[in-house]
This record gives structure tokens, sequence and C-alpha cells, in this order.
């Protein structure tokens, strides 16, 4: 676990300045992380709804006012045309850009949805014992696009997507139990061991994020991922949309695991 950033305000603050710009996997412990997707007002309701019939891949945190980049619910003060390490924006359902700020993107009409991530329980597995092996290896976690369809809402529908941290099967009991305690980060596992079971061919190459070792010994265990509504982008194909890179996340102040 990293010992930068101990809080979300230093986190926020060094992406704010341009001191950091990679993923924030490790940082602020004790913190709830958050993914972020911003869309035109027009589309707002469809996506809340999209959130609501897919509450395991897409926990809300916060939900911001209309042209207003301040959380106010979960992070008053804050700033999200700042505060991410790393942004992508969408145009028709395509990455255009994966700017540092959106100072110059920002308009009146945006609303921005935090979404729980599975970064904020990743203190509790390390301090049971249980590995993180992105974390050992200086890695963003992977994340892969499965099978599983999403319920869709309005023009938003896709793959449910994933993210992966292979575990020997006792610790993966044991990851299973610790992350329960964590409904806003997705809590447990989805799935543990044969990928090939939920939609993924080739375990070794990610759709997002970086690949990592699995030992003999290990499954891969699975987590519903807050990447899942990046894919329904993709096939919204909405004119504008703006969300965090994958493992970059928002800070946000609230305490995890209560």
């Amino acid at each position: 676990m990293s010992q930068a950033f101990q809080t979300a305000g230093d986190v926020r603050m060094a992406c704010r300045v341009g001191e950091l710009t990679g993923p924030t996997t490790g940082y602020a412990a004790g913190y709830e992380q958050a993914n972020l997707v911003i869309v035109p007002k027009e589309f707002a309701f469809d996506f809340l709804l999209f959130c609501h019939r897919n509450s395991r891949a897409c926990p809300l945190l916060d939900v911001t006012d209309i042209g207003d980049p301040e959380p106010k619910r979960s992070t008053a003060g804050a700033d999200l045309r700042t505060d991410l390490p790393k942004y992508r924006v969408w145009r028709d359902g395509r990455v255009s850009d994966e700017p540092t700020n959106l100072r110059e993107l920002w308009r009146d009409d945006l609303v921005s949805f935090l979404i729980g991530c599975s970064f904020t329980f990743e203190h509790a597995l390390l301090a049971e014992g249980i590995p993180v092996r992105h974390l050992e290896q200086g890695r963003n976690v992977p994340m892969f696009n499965t099978g599983l369809e999403c319920q869709a809402a309005g023009r938003f529908a896709g793959p449910l997507v994933v993210s992966m941290r292979p575990m020997l099967p006792m610790q993966a009991l044991a990851a299973s139990k610790i992350c329960e305690r964590f409904p806003r980060s997705h809590g447990g596992p989805i799935h543990v061991g044969d990928s090939s079971a939920i939609g993924i061919h080739d375990i070794t190459k990610p759709d997002y994020g970086d690949p990592v070792d699995i030992r003999p010994g290990e499954l891969p265990v699975f987590w519903a991922c807050g990447v899942t509504p990046q894919a329904a982008l993709m096939r919204a194909k909405l004119p504008f949309a703006i969300t965090h890179a994958p493992g970059h996340m928002f800070l946000t102040d609230l305490r995890s695991g209560t």
C-alpha cells in the first residue's frame, strides 16, 4: 500500500496541480474511491436508471446538480473538472482524448455521477494478508468485458465489465467475506475460476488496465466493475460524454465500509 497521499484531499490536490496523473490504486486507505461518468442532462435520467438497474456494477455515491462540478453530498469543495488524474472524452461512442483536466471542456448542461470502486476495499484485503497482485507488480488492475449483458435503460446497454485479482482458493473465500462489508464498492466477487464461464476467453489480455501474473494454484477472482458504463457509452454513441480513465479514480471524503 502506497505511503503517499494518505487522505482523499491529498489525492485530489495532487491531481488538481498536475502532480498525480497515474492510477489511484493503493492511495488514501479508508476513503471511498469513485468512478466518474458525466453526460448531458438530456441523457441523465436514462443513465440514472441504468445505474439503478445494474447497481452491483454501478453503486451510486453521488449525483451533481446540472452544470455543477462540485459533488456536494460526498465531497464538498471538490471540483470534478480537475480532481481526477486522467479523464476520457467520448464522442459518438469513441474515446477522442484523455486530458488531465476538464477546464476547457466543461459545459453548463452536464450532470456528473460518482460510482463506487473496488480500489476502496483493497486495503482491507491487504490487512488480512490477502494479495493484491496489481499493487505488487506496480500495475493497473486488469478489467474485462464479459458475456453477461446489463439491463438496458434508454440508450444505455452493454456488457458487464469486471475487475480481476488472482488468489489461492482459501484467500478467495476470505476475500468474499471481507468485500461483503463494502456494498458501495461492488461488494463480494461475482465469479471465481474459469473465466470462459462469464465470456472471457483470454485471461492474459484485459480489455482495460494491465495484465498481471496468475501463479500456480491461484484462481482468477472477478468483481463487478465501475468501468461498465464505459462499455455502455461505446454502444450508446452519445455525441458527448466524459468519464475517468480506467484506474484513475476520484477520491471522495466518504469513509469506506461505513
